[in-house]
């Protein structure tokens, strides 16, 4: 063997040892990325997808007892992927403030974190119908020292500070009713911000009343927190808010999300589904009474 051919053997062999180091630390994305074929079509025959998360209890977190990803929006999905024929889940935790782009990168193929339909985030991804519909509530320090019941409240107290999450719609909800920017801290995630109120960084952490209720039940006697009571809705454009809470997908999977939604109607408000949910705190007030996607995107 002549040198020029032995140094071209090694170059070869040492290209293919990078290429298989490359891919063996290459990051995982979805089951159709590059394969031409429909997400649903690759999900089936993958016979699993992966969903994005944010670990906000009771809609979708690790159960770290269990070991695996639960919580009503999780354990929806897993009824309704399972009458479609996926039946494995693969759970990606992601700060609620990257679900979507994740979404858009091919992280994972459905966001399932109990996300509410806006008419900005429709801009973005496919909604499925919502499974839920609730208000909002506050956790503040015990005996709520400064008095805050509403986000209005917040407004008018210049000291008082707002804790939300990063990319939830409790930040949109304080602009709406011009919370300075100052007055509003934003946090990871939902047990960050509770201990932002216990370290008094915010003196309330807005959430839905169902994240509040489910904090309140897991956090322990002494803690020095409680759930503001009573709680008024904010009033934007004329009329308290409640928000719904749905599944998305991207914008080109729309098929996916249609074949999801038509599942997913058969399951919402069955004895099945109410049976599910009912360990995580929901109840038949917070189910969606005929709200859909389409109408919540037009903003009704």
């Amino acid at each position: 063997m002549t040198l020029i051919r032995s140094r071209r053997l090694l170059l070869a062999l040492s290209l293919g040892i990078l290429a298989a180091c490359s891919d063996s630390g290459a990051d995982k994305t979805t089951a159709a990325a590059g394969t031409g074929t429909s997400t649903l079509e690759a999900a089936k025959a993958a016979g699993k997808i992966r969903i994005g998360y944010a670990n906000e209890a009771p809609f979708a977190y690790m159960d770290s007892k269990e070991a695996k990803v639960t919580g009503e929006s999780v354990e929806i999905a897993r009824v309704v992927l399972k009458r479609m024929g996926i039946n494995e889940v693969e759970g990606v935790l992601t700060e609620f403030g990257s679900l979507i782009p994740g979404l858009a990168a091919k992280r994972f193929d459905i966001i399932a974190a109990g996300m509410y339909v806006t008419p900005e985030r429709c801009k973005q991804v496919a909604f499925s119908d919502p499974t839920y519909g609730v208000g909002e509530a506050f956790l503040v320090q015990e005996g709520n020292p400064k008095k805050l019941h509403s986000y209005e409240d917040v407004a008018k107290n210049p000291d008082a500070k707002l804790g939300v999450v990063v990319g939830a719609i409790e930040g949109e909800y304080a602009e709406k009713v011009k919370i300075p920017s100052d007055q509003v801290v934003v946090f990871p995630d939902a047990v960050s911000a509770l201990s932002g109120v216990q370290a008094g960084r915010a003196d309330a952490y807005a959430a839905t009343a169902l994240t509040i209720n489910d904090l309140m039940v897991k956090t322990q006697e002494g803690s020095g927190l409680e759930k503001a009571d009573p709680f008024t809705d904010p009033v934007i454009d004329g009329k308290g808010v409640r928000g719904y809470g749905a599944y998305a997908f991207r914008t080109d999977d729309k098929a996916f999300a249609d074949a999801f939604n038509a599942e997913l109607a058969k399951f919402i408000g069955t004895d099945e589904h109410k049976k599910l949910v009912e360990p995580f705190g929901f109840t038949a007030q917070e189910l969606p009474q005929g709200v859909t996607a389409e109408k919540l995107c037009a903003g009704q």
